[in-house]
C-alpha cells in the first residue's frame, strides 16, 4: 500500500502538505507532526447508495436511557453529575503515578454489572496484584492485555460488558493505520472506532489519556471534541490529596470538584476537605492566614502561609509560590509597597497554599496579602479570623463570587470573624469586618507596625 506524508496539527487536526511553524487552520505554533496516510489512489471508492440511517421522532426517544448509573464512588459521582451514562465515552487524563489506574480499578470493583479492563500498559498479573491490595476483585471483571483495536473490539463482543476501561488510548494500535502507537493518526483513528462501538452497543467506555508536561492531554485536540466527557486527575505525588475535575461534560456541569486522599487501601473520598486542610494548622505562627476559597461550586477553607527573609547581598530577591500563582504574588507585593508602606524589596518572599491544593481564583488575594504583612511584622493573625476578597492594583478590596457560601463554610468550621469586602452580605454565626482597601485590611489583621529585624 502506497502512503503519503502529511503534517497534522495536534490542536485542530488540519493536514498540511509540508511542515510549517504555524498551523494554517487554528494558528497554533509548533503543533505540526509528521503522519503517514494512504494515498488517494489506494483508497477504495464506495459504490452504490449508502444505506438509510435510523430516523426517529425526538418525542419517541426514551430519555431514561441517558440517566447516569451511579459508580459507588461519591466524589466521582459528584463530578459526573450522578454517575456514568450508558454509551458515553470519557477520557481521564493525569500525570504518571497520580492514581488513575487505582481510581478506575476501584470503579470496576463497585460497578454492578459485567466489566472489561483493557490493560495495554501492564500485565494481567500486575493488575491482579493491585486489585487484591485494593480488595477490588469480583467475578464479573474481565481483563485483556491485547493492545490492538481488533482485539479490544473482539473482547467486547465476547464479554458483553456494561463498562469498558482502556488503559491507555496512547498504546492502542491498528495495523491498517500508518504510524506507531501514540501517533496522531493511531490515537485519532482508534479513539473514533471505540466511540463508534460505544454508541452502537450502548456501552460506557473510559479511556485513559497521557498528558504533556504542560498538563494538557497528549495527542490530537480532536480527541477531546470526539468524546463526551474529559476528566482531569491532578495532585502532587508528595501529598495525599488528589483533585478530580471535569474539563468537558455533555451530561452535566463542569463546576463540581472531587477530592480524594491516597491511602494504602486506595483512593478514599474526602467529604470534608476544609477539615483536612486545617487539621495540622498552628494558629500562633506569623504569616499563617485562613482563606475561604471556591473551587468550582465547592467552598474550601485553606491555610495560606507566607515567609519573608532578608535577601543575600548583591542578589535579586526571590519570589516563590507553591499552590499559588507566582505572578499574583509579585503583584500583591507591589500593591503592598505602593499602598500600605510595607517594604519587601530587600526580602526573599515565599508563599504556599498548604495541603497540596492549587488556588488560582482571585478570592484569596486579600488572605495572601494579610499573610505577607503578618510575616513581615512577625505577629500572628487571630486564631478565629478568616479572610476573603480580591485586591486591585489601586489597593482596593473587591467583591468575589459566592461570598455567602464561603462565609457559611467558615461559620460551620467555628470561625467567629471574617475580613470581607464592603458589599458582603450578612451570614448568621460569623461577625463581618468590612474593609475598603488593602491598607485597612492589613491594619485590622496586623495592628502593630513592621518590626525591623536585627542580625543576631
Amino acid at each position: 500500500m502506497k502512503t503519503r506524508t502529511v503534517h497534522t496539527c495536534v490542536e485542530c487536526g488540519t493536514a498540511h502538505p509540508k511542515w510549517s511553524g504555524q498551523c494554517h487552520g487554528c494558528g497554533a505554533w509548533n503543533s505540526l507532526v509528521e503522519e503517514q496516510l494512504a494515498s488517494a489512489a489506494d483508497q477504495s471508492a464506495s459504490t452504490g447508495a449508502a444505506p438509510l440511517a435510523s430516523v426517529d421522532l425526538l418525542g419517541d426517544i426514551d430519555a431514561l436511557l441517558a440517566q447516569p448509573q451511579p459508580t459507588g464512588i461519591g466524589e466521582l459521582d459528584r463530578v459526573l453529575g450522578g454517575g456514568i451514562v450508558a454509551g458515553s465515552v470519557t477520557v481521564l487524563g493525569g500525570e504518571p503515578g497520580i492514581g488513575k489506574s487505582t481510581l478506575l480499578l476501584q470503579l470496576l470493583a463497585w460497578w454492578p454489572g459485567p466489566t472489561l479492563y483493557v490493560s495495554a500498559e501492564e500485565s494481567p498479573q500486575q493488575v491482579r496484584a493491585r486489585a487484591e491490595r485494593l480488595d477490588a476483585t469480583r467475578p464479573e471483571l474481565w481483563i485483556t492485555a491485547d493492545a490492538t483495536l481488533a482485539g479490544i473490539i473482539a473482547a467486547i463482543e465476547a464479554t458483553e460488558p456494561q463498562l469498558v476501561i482502556v488503559d491507555s488510548i496512547q498504546t492502542v494500535t491498528d495495523p491498517n493505520v500508518a504510524g506507531g502507537a501514540g501517533s496522531v493518526g493511531q490515537v485519532r483513528w482508534c479513539a473514533q472506532q471505540l466511540v463508534a462501538e460505544a454508541k452502537r452497543r450502548n456501552v460506557a467506555v473510559v479511556l485513559v489519556g497521557h498528558v504533556t508536561k504542560e498538563g494538557a492531554l497528549a495527542g490530537p485536540r480532536l480527541l477531546e471534541h470526539t468524546v463526551d466527557t474529559v476528566l482531569s486527575f491532578e495532585g502532587d505525588r508528595h501529598h495525599a490529596l488528589r483533585v478530580l475535575r471535569a474539563v468537558k461534560h455533555r451530561f452535566g456541569s463542569t463546576d463540581e470538584l472531587g477530592l480524594f486522599e491516597m491511602t494504602a487501601q486506595g483512593l478514599l473520598g474526602v467529604p470534608d476537605p476544609s477539615k483536612l486542610f486545617l487539621a495540622d494548622r498552628r494558629p500562633s505562627s506569623p504569616g499563617s492566614v485562613v482563606a475561604a476559597a471556591m473551587d468550582g461550586q465547592r467552598p474550601l477553607l485553606v491555610e495560606i502561609q507566607a515567609l519573608t527573609t532578608p535577601a543575600p547581598p548583591m542578589a535579586p530577591p526571590r519570589r516563590t509560590a507553591q499552590g499559588l500563582d507566582t505572578g499574583r504574588l509579585a503583584l500583591l507585593i507591589a500593591v503592598l509597597q505602593q499602598h500600605t508602606g510595607v517594604r519587601l524589596g530587600g526580602y526573599d518572599v515565599y508563599a504556599s497554599a498548604v495541603g497540596g491544593v492549587r488556588l488560582s481564583e482571585p478570592g484569596v488575594d486579600l488572605a495572601l496579602l494579610v499573610a505577607l504583612v503578618s510575616a513581615g511584622n512577625e505577629r500572628p493573625i487571630a486564631e478565629d479570623l478568616v479572610v476573603i476578597g480580591e485586591v486591585g492594583l489601586g489597593g482596593e478590596v473587591r467583591q468575589v463570587a459566592h461570598v455567602a457560601r464561603r462565609l457559611a463554610e467558615a461559620a460551620r468550621m467555628k470561625y467567629a470573624r471574617a475580613i470581607v469586602p464592603m458589599s458582603s452580605p450578612e451570614v448568621r454565626g460569623i461577625e463581618l469586618i468590612r474593609v475598603r482597601t488593602a491598607a485597612e485590611a492589613s491594619l485590622v489583621a496586623n495592628p502593630s507596625p513592621r518590626r525591623e529585624r536585627v542580625p543576631s
